[in-house]
């Protein structure tokens, strides 16, 4: 009678044990945070991997148009992104790249956007993922990364006219970057 109660026991601390787990995993595959619109959610089945926050400047240079207008034009942006215990994990530049310390690389391209908030600092974004070429590691399988809670990083208003062209700002600016994987 024991040993049958003690396997009964077992089965049920295994049941719970399976619970637990699939409770767990459901709220860590939460998409996105509450605050984010509808158009920024990923699509398809999957999980957040990685949540890290993006101190640094978006690269401006002035440039000329075909039509000979002047203008401040994204060059990209230089920032490190650091997970949640401040351990720069992630550096951030042009094409948009990310490149993580273990080595796997990614390029995004931009597939929403959404205004921020306050009206004053960078858009919010969804980008889709291009892994193609990236290591095995953290990013290896990535496929969408959303930028958003932006702070500052707008282009400057004046000073690129004649005799200014290619003259770079940077724009400081801080973001939060979640990255997202298939299932």
């Amino acid at each position: 009678m024991e040993l049958i109660q003690s396997l009964a026991m077992f089965r049920i601390s295994q049941i719970l044990m399976i619970v637990l787990f699939v409770g767990g995993c459901a709220v860590a595959q939460q998409a996105a945070p509450a605050d984010v619109p509808a158009s920024l959610k990923p699509t398809g089945n999957v999980r957040l991997v990685l949540q890290t926050h993006a101190i640094g400047s978006q690269i401006y240079e002035c440039t000329v148009s075909a039509d000979g207008k002047y203008a401040w034009t994204l060059k990209g942006p230089d920032a490190e992104l650091r997970d949640g215990r401040g351990s720069v994990v992630i550096s951030h530049s042009a094409g948009p790249k990310w490149q993580h310390r273990d080595g796997s690389v990614i390029t995004g391209s931009a597939i929403a956007k959404e205004p921020s908030p306050d009206g004053k600092s960078i858009p919010w974004l969804l980008l889709s993922a291009d892994n193609s070429t990236s290591h095995e590691g953290t990013l290896s399988k990535v496929t969408f990364v959303q930028r958003i809670h932006t702070e500052g990083g707008q282009a400057p208003t004046a000073g690129c006219e004649q005799g200014h062209k290619g003259a770079e700002f940077g724009a400081k600016y801080q973001a939060d970057y979640l990255f997202y994987a298939p299932q």
